[in-house]
């Protein structure tokens, strides 16, 4: 089960896809939105949830004050769970609702288009996803930003460090089992911090 932890749409059910996706854990969530919490990024935020699955990264941070959400899915049937889910949040907000939206295309291709401007970008791809692949999504996304964004990239605890194109510098990483979170943000491209210890599974 699957739930909005925080927000105005707080402990909302979402769907999920009967298969093809991998929907990030309540305590990777957890730990995601509490470091965002802490950096303040959220509240009016222009969020970009990529492989965006039931949509439960971006919806989460609807939930939690971000100004518009999209989520970009190429599958057409998780597309429609994430606007099934996306209008349940909608329907819950007590005050003016995000903006948020669904794109039923392969992320290159919507990045390719895309406005710039997004404050947070989350890119949780199937583990499988090559690290070719990985790295020709974070070259396209670099030039979408604004200037002080946050992107946040879940894999495999067995995965390398993802090929950080110029324009995102990576910050650090956080292990919580067999998934790794490595953080980044909007700036010229340097080497990476030396890995942090793992977190206890």
């Amino acid at each position: 089960m699957t739930r909005i932890i925080a927000g105005f749409a707080g402990s909302l059910r979402l769907a999920v896809p009967p298969a093809g996706t991998r929907p990030t854990s309540d305590r990777v969530r957890e730990a995601i939105f509490s470091a965002l919490d802490a950096r303040g990024v959220l509240p009016g935020a222009r969020v970009l949830d990529l492989y965006a699955g039931s949509g439960a990264l971006g919806l989460e941070a609807a939930s939690r004050g971000a100004s518009e959400v999209v989520l970009v899915e190429r599958a057409k049937a998780a597309a429609d769970v994430c606007r099934r889910n996306a209008t349940a949040v909608a329907r819950a907000v007590r005050r003016r609702a995000p903006r948020i939206r669904v794109e039923v295309r392969s992320v290159p291709t919507y990045l390719e288009s895309a406005p710039g401007g997004i404050d947070l970008a989350f890119i949780d791809p199937p583990y499988d996803l090559g690290e070719r692949e990985l790295a020709r999504d974070l070259r396209l996304l670099a030039p979408k930003l604004a200037e002080h964004a946050t992107v946040v990239v879940e894999r495999s605890s067995r995965s390398p460090e993802p090929a950080w194109p110029n324009g995102i510098a990576p910050e650090r990483r956080r292990d919580y089992g067999e998934t790794t979170l490595w953080w980044a943000s909007a700036g010229p491209a340097r080497s990476a911090q030396p890995e942090t210890p793992s977190q206890p599974a």
